[in-house]
């Protein structure tokens, strides 16, 4: 009995089959998934019984796999509902199945006679008729560098919250370390907070392990240490520094994961004829501890760490989450509108009703929003863009915009080779000029009327 798939008992399926559109996918399934069980509807032709359910254990998904290729389907529509779709996924597509991950959006049903077994038969309707699209999945490899990447930056927030935990554990011991130095995490921080969990409280002595280079002087930060050190605190705070330590040393074993999923993915990739250039940022204490840019650049042919604002390891998460073949998307356009940094086009009766980009939870798309945001504090032409944009209709815009421009960038970079040159801030106010010029004489001209440049006798302020 344990052996056999359960049975949908709940309501009937439908055998009606719309008439007048022409099936592009005869051998179509959907799949409704769910936590405790997965609902499959296959064309009322293939089986006697179109409609069967299949419960979430591994042997139910491999016998669903088995029924499905009995009775001849070839490709499978399924929604992304949580986390519940991933093993479903990766079985089925162990058994040689096209699948397609489709978004809840572009599925939704007619409102009413909401049930699984509808829903299963409405994927596959739709699916049949070829009017569902696949999300994009990367392949195995840089799927299996993006589950780690993840997790690490899952680390890197679980380290965030223990640092506030010392900071506050600090705070109520009237220690004012964090006034003192800029990072509490960094050199001279952890030396002595290290120092007090091991019990040493004399301001004087904690004092001495300031780090040369650290711009406060000794005798602020011996004042700043003279704190109520309280037992129950330091208790805290060593607890802290505890879960820190081991979180940064998972984090090496991630690092470790990493490395050797990029050297495995530059197995058969030949070196870059070109030496690597100059490296152009600065790395930061949370990025990986080994040489991200050589591995990158043997794997991507080109040093996308150029582009400004993108660091090595930045460039690794676009690559986790985007992966490294752009023919995926046709053009560019395709691209941006995959990440949501694209203008909607909401348009009825001729009229623009909305040009809003849409919400999404992409994370490259928020990585370059947070790039972008950076990027606007330097003295480059995208940083001049970015100033220019955000004066005129706000910051919020002036970040998706920025944004656009930086997966453009990435995109080119990686698709075809092309290198990044910035031209300065000098040069984009030049041209700027130019375009707002050529755009005023433009507007006299249909007005009848003449630009002249003014003399420097007649210029304002000059009397």
């Amino acid at each position: 009995m344990a052996d056999k798939p359960m049975r949908e008992m709940r309501s009937k399926p439908s055998t009606r089959v719309p008439r007048g559109m022409p099936t592009v996918h005869p051998r179509a399934a959907g799949l409704d998934v769910g936590s405790t069980f997965h609902v499959a509807a296959v064309p009322p032709e293939l089986s006697e019984d179109p409609v069967r359910t299949f419960q979430t254990f591994t042997g139910d998904l491999h016998r669903l796999g088995d029924w499905l290729r009995s009775v001849g389907i070839t490709t499978i529509a399924m929604e992304s509902t949580g986390i519940y779709w991933i093993p479903v996924f990766e079985i089925l597509e162990a058994h040689g199945f096209e699948v397609l991950l489709v978004n809840a959006r572009d599925v939704k049903n007619v409102p009413g006679r909401k049930t699984d077994v509808n829903d299963a038969q409405w994927l596959q309707q739709l699916h049949q008729f070829g009017l569902l699209r696949g999300s994009f999945r990367p392949h195995e490899r840089v799927i299996q560098l993006r589950a780690i990447l993840r997790h690490r930056e899952r680390l890197i927030e679980s380290g965030a919250t223990q640092i506030q935990l010392m900071q506050k554990a600090l705070m109520q011991m009237n220690v004012q370390l964090q006034h003192a130095v800029t990072d509490i995490t960094g050199l001279t921080g952890m030396r002595i907070i290290r120092a007090i969990v091991q019990g040493v409280h004399d301001p004087a002595v904690l004092a001495q392990y300031r780090d040369g280079r650290c711009k406060a002087s000794s005798e602020t930060i011996q004042a700043a240490l003279n704190g109520h050190y309280r037992p129950e605190h330091v208790l805290a705070l060593r607890h802290a520094l505890e879960i820190y330590d081991f979180l940064h040393h998972k984090m090496a074993e991630c690092d470790t994961e990493i490395a050797s999923v990029l050297q495995t993915l530059n197995e058969d990739r030949p070196m870059p004829a070109k030496a690597l250039p100059r490296a152009r940022h600065q790395g930061s204490k949370n990025e990986p501890r080994f040489d991200v840019r050589s591995a990158l650049y043997t794997m991507l042919g080109a040093d996308l760490s150029q582009i400004h604002g993108l660091g090595p390891y930045t460039v690794l998460r676009l690559i986790g989450e985007c992966g490294d073949d752009m023919t995926k998307w046709p053009t560019v356009k395709h691209f941006t509108s995959w990440l949501s940094l694209a203008p909607g086009n909401k348009i009825s009766g001729g009229k623009v009703l909305s040009s809003k980009t849409r919400r999404s939870s992409n994370r490259a798309a928020a990585l370059l929003r947070m790039v972008a945001v950076n990027i606007g504090k330097t003295q480059t032409a995208l940083g001049a863009f970015y100033r220019r944009l955000a004066a005129r209709v706000g910051k919020a815009k002036a970040i998706t915009a920025t944004a656009r421009k930086l997966a453009v960038l990435f995109y080119n970079a990686l698709r075809f080779g092309m290198a990044y040159v910035d031209p300065g801030v000098d040069a984009y106010e030049a041209r700027y000029r130019q375009r707002a010029l050529h755009s005023l004489k433009r507007r006299a001209k249909q007005m009848g009327l003449i630009l002249v440049e003014a003399s420097a006798d007649c210029a304002p302020g000059v009397s």
